[in-house]
């Protein structure tokens, strides 16, 4: 087997020594964008089992996509590096996987709209963060009228109004179950108490992700992802701690670490005015908890978007859609957006 090299490494070479030759002369532009571990850049040799290989996107206007094809079937060879150039896996037949396609078409596939015309706020909500993340990771190998550079840019985070009232909501998902590790356990249900603080360790990852304005990917790489976060350092070992715990007194402790260490994330980034940052009971009960509806409030208050103002605290798609079927599927995602209706 060939040594193994990341999948963009791989392809950008696969571009600049075999696809470049064969399309010289011919304006495109080329990049590996779009679904695969390897785009994301954690791919590893295991990934070369399955649906991995030389691969890319070559963008071209719609009347010349046929032209650009013939070319590319016709002079692709049967290796690159060791590797098949035509490949396939499950379903997918033995094909090379060099794409063809005007580029707002393949946009329009993967988000449900071409964002070069304006991303209106709605779509931004209907579209899963991991969908924006593999538009924007990846590797672009040519672009020389820098359409993907703009789309790319266009793409690399939300308006303020729509991030901060994200970040509303995924405090607000918070406060709504922080005091319920504590009242699960208090009856008894050591399984319910853990399960609960399970979801509140998802949702804390989630938080960062968002607060350091980075997208965060679907459940097989998030906490691969999050290593990577700054925040990382402080707080995957108590997140640990509360996963692990087998006390409710440790779980509760570990869970205070992590509340405050997010809230002094918040206050740090300056997102919004300054909030407290010190747990406390919740109202008479001996449940410790950031009261997280603080924050909440504090978001909101610089959200100057009244149509996002006027909406029920549900959040973006992925944060109250957890269906891969719904989340992997652009068809869904215009009928998400007329959920906000």
């Amino acid at each position: 087997m060939p040594r193994f090299v990341s999948g963009v490494e791989l392809s950008r070479a696969f571009y600049e020594e075999v696809v470049a030759p064969l399309l010289a002369g011919d304006e495109h532009a080329a990049a590996l964008l779009g679904t695969g571990s390897d785009v994301l850049g954690f791919d590893t040799a295991r990934s070369t089992d399955h649906g991995w290989g030389p691969r890319m996107q070559i963008f071209v206007d719609g009347d010349r996509v046929a032209t650009v094809k013939e070319t590319i079937d016709a002079g692709l060879p049967d290796e690159f590096r060791g590797w098949p150039t035509r490949y396939g896996w499950d379903e997918v037949p033995v094909s090379h996987h060099v794409e063809v396609a005007p580029l707002g078409e393949w946009l329009e596939g993967r988000l449900g709209v071409d964002p070069r015309g304006g991303i209106a706020t709605r779509h931004w909500l209907a579209t899963p963060q991991q969908i924006l993340l593999e538009l924007t990771s990846g590797g672009v190998f040519h672009d020389p009228g820098g359409d993907l550079a703009a789309v790319r840019a266009a793409l690399a985070w939300y308006p303020d109004d729509v991030w901060l009232w994200m970040l509303a909501c995924q405090w607000r998902r918070l406060d709504q179950e922080e005091a319920f590790v504590g009242r699960a356990a208090e009856v008894g249900d050591e399984l319910g108490s853990r399960v609960i603080a399970s979801r509140l360790v998802r949702d804390c990852i989630l938080l960062a992700f968002l607060l350091e304005r980075r997208y965060a990917p679907y459940s097989k790489w998030l906490g691969t992802a999050f290593e990577q976060l700054d925040s990382a350092a402080a707080l995957q070992s108590p997140l640990l701690d509360v996963l692990s715990a087998e006390s409710y007194a440790a779980r509760e402790d570990a869970l205070v670490a992590v509340m405050e260490e997010l809230a002094a994330l918040h206050n740090a980034n300056d997102v919004t005015r300054p909030v407290e940052t010190t747990v406390r009971l919740f109202h008479t009960r001996p449940f410790r908890v950031l009261g997280s509806a603080r924050f909440v409030d504090a978001c909101l208050e610089r959200v100057t978007d009244p149509w996002l103002k006027s909406l029920p605290l549900v959040g973006a798609i992925d944060q109250y859609v957890d269906s891969v079927d719904v989340l992997s599927n652009p068809r869904t995602f215009a009928a998400a957006a007329s959920f906000y209706d």
